[in-house]
């Protein structure tokens, strides 16, 4: 009998992830044609219109969090978003275990601007939504640091995934420099998140369709500030700074590929 019920509830929860994802791509929708445009037509200041994009989204995820664990498709827990909320020109530097990180840290931030890959801004639906958010390319080298000094400035916060991609489950996993150089160079410190699934779910791997044998559980864990100072007074070079600062956020997010 339990293991019928089991496979029964791994079927809902097929169901239930599909239609969830269906209402987040009717929402983009929504965002995209008839949110984005209103707030650009009734808002005239460009910055201002970017962050009620910005608070769309926030409670946009928020709703679609709530849905997907009213549904049964995952169950999930935010330690310390009040800690995440106050945060102001700073670095949000988390790990990357699954599709939907983003939008768990994102829900709890009424302003939050965030590195985008090239992918998203080539996205037909997604690049409306990005672009009237103020969100950022990752692949705008030359005037990246110009950009993200003149947000931080703004007391805006900066969300960055340094892996560069979802985690592979058994694989170890290596950081890119670059969140670790946006701190050094514009010297702002980094809050740290660190997030766990149970059993893994939504990888890089697997499809949407490939749900566990038990529920998901997604702990995010909002974790100390890591002051950027210390490794600035270390050495003159920057470079080395933040490669010592990248070592250093490894063994943090990572402590168990030390």
């Amino acid at each position: 009998m339990d293991t019928l019920m089991n496979k029964l509830n791994q079927y809902w929860r097929v169901v239930a992830t599909g239609f969830c994802f269906a209402v987040f791509g009717l929402g983009g929708l929504v965002l995209s044609f008839i949110v984005v445009p209103l707030t650009k037509l009734f808002t005239a200041e460009q910055t201002e219109a970017e962050y009620k994009v910005q608070r769309s989204i926030q409670r946009s995820f928020d709703l679609f969090c709530r849905l997907m664990k009213f549904t049964g498709a995952i169950d999930y827990k935010i330690v310390g978003a009040e800690v995440l909320k106050q945060d102001r020109n700073c670095l949000i530097v988390a790990n990357h275990p699954s599709l939907i990180d983003y939008v768990l840290i994102a829900s709890q931030l009424e302003r939050c601007d965030c590195l985008v890959k090239s992918a998203i801004w080539r996205n037909p639906f997604m690049k409306h939504i990005v672009k009237a958010a103020g969100y950022i390319p990752n692949e705008t080298p030359d005037d990246l640091l110009s950009i993200c000094e003149q947000r931080f400035e703004q007391g805006n916060v900066l969300l960055v995934f340094p892996e560069g991609t979802r985690t592979t489950p058994g694989v170890e996993s290596k950081l890119q420099r670059g969140s670790a150089q946006i701190a050094v160079r514009t010297k702002r410190d980094l809050r740290l998140v660190h997030i766990s699934v149970s059993p893994s779910f939504l990888t890089k791997e697997t499809k949407w369709y490939q749900v566990p044998p038990t529920k998901p559980f997604f702990l995010v864990e909002v974790k100390d500030k890591v002051e950027v100072e210390p490794f600035i007074k270390q050495t003159t070079s920057p470079t080395i700074a933040a490669r010592r600062l990248q070592q250093h956020l490894a063994e943090t997010l990572f402590p168990e590929n030390q």
